[in-house]
């Protein structure tokens, strides 16, 4: 079994269904306990669901009501009807985009059939229940805790493990062999995915602001990861070990030592070029296995410089220390 816990979504639906029916209740309303089952309905996980799950609801109720006032008051209050009624409505919701909408907007239906009429006194009474029902969960639902210390967390965590698997480059390409077993690729990997997911709910939970920089920050690392994949085996699959490689090796090393989130890739981009013009000015590959080797590094040196531009278009992070940012 899980560990019993109750989390901020639990209290926040507990306390918006109580506050929701007494008020109802205080103001006299019938059927004063649906107003906490609407409230129920719109506590959702963000700030921006929520909004959209009341409007979507209200809608979905406004025109359930008008089906009642076709089917009831024109027609007949019979089973048959409702049924007749909810076999029609669910379809109108779908094409209109409001099928979510379809229990709250049931609650008050059924309010309507059970009173057998579809009086003003009684309309007015749906409303003032939508009202407090769907006006309760979103005030509730206003507070929302910090996640950016978590996220804070999960981008300390991937520049270790990019540090971590540039620094077991950097042997591998000084000795010909390493024992490291690459799993930080798939820990990055999978990092990244769940930092994304949880930046993204930080945005939904912004209802004015559309952009996060978390969520471009792993978008970044996501893409220079893609590129750290097609490095490696280009590194590993080196015929020969040449005199360049150490050069290539020097550069890896000092990256590996200043992956941070800084906002400029500058510097490391100048000493990449010093880097091809020490490569221009070495002698020419004397053997096969020594071309091809050359020909993957200089491959590797052109992903690098990539890696470095995605890195050097990306704003990031104001340093609150005042500290020039590092560039990786």
């Amino acid at each position: 079994m899980k560990p019993y816990r109750i989390g901020y979504r639990t209290m926040k639906t507990a306390l918006g269904a109580a506050i929701a029916i007494y008020l109802a209740q205080l103001i006299g309303l019938e059927y004063y306990v649906s107003a906490g089952i609407l409230a129920i309905l719109c506590i959702q996980p963000t700030k921006k669901k929520s909004v959209r799950a009341a409007f979507s609801r209200f809608v979905a109720s406004m025109i359930a009501i008008g089906f009642a006032f076709v089917f009831f008051e024109l027609g007949m209050y019979h089973p048959i009807t409702l049924g007749i009624l909810i076999l029609l409505f669910i379809p109108v919701l779908v094409s209109l985009g409001f099928s979510d909408g379809f229990v709250s907007s049931a609650v008050i239906l059924l309010h309507l059939y059970d009173a057998k009429d579809l009086t003003g006194a009684l309309f007015l009474n749906e409303v003032m229940l939508m009202m407090i029902g769907f006006g309760t969960a979103l005030i509730v639902n206003m507070y929302m805790p910090s996640i950016e210390k978590k996220l804070d967390r999960y981008r300390e965590e991937v520049e270790r493990l990019y540090s971590t698997i540039f620094r077991e480059t950097t042997i591998y390409l000084r000795h010909g062999e390493s024992g490291w077993t690459g799993k930080e690729l798939m820990e990055s990997e999978k990092l990244i995915d769940k930092a994304k997911a949880l930046a993204y709910q930080d945005v939904e939970n912004h209802l004015l602001r559309h952009e996060n920089k978390y969520y471009h920050y792993f978008d970044m690392r996501e893409q220079q990861l893609q590129i750290i994949e097609r490095i490696l085996p280009k590194i590993t699959a080196l015929p020969v070990i040449v005199g360049q490689t150490q050069l290539v090796a020097d550069f890896l090393e000092d990256l590996s030592e200043h992956v941070h989130s800084g906002n400029t890739a500058d510097q490391y981009i100048t000493k990449l070029d010093r880097l091809k013009a020490n490569f221009a000015e070495m002698p020419l590959p004397d053997t096969h296995e020594k071309f091809l080797a050359m020909a993957d590094l200089n491959a590797i040196i052109q992903e690098m410089e990539t890696y470095l531009e995605i890195k050097q278009s990306y704003k990031g992070f104001h340093n609150k220390k005042g500290l020039n940012p590092s560039p990786a």
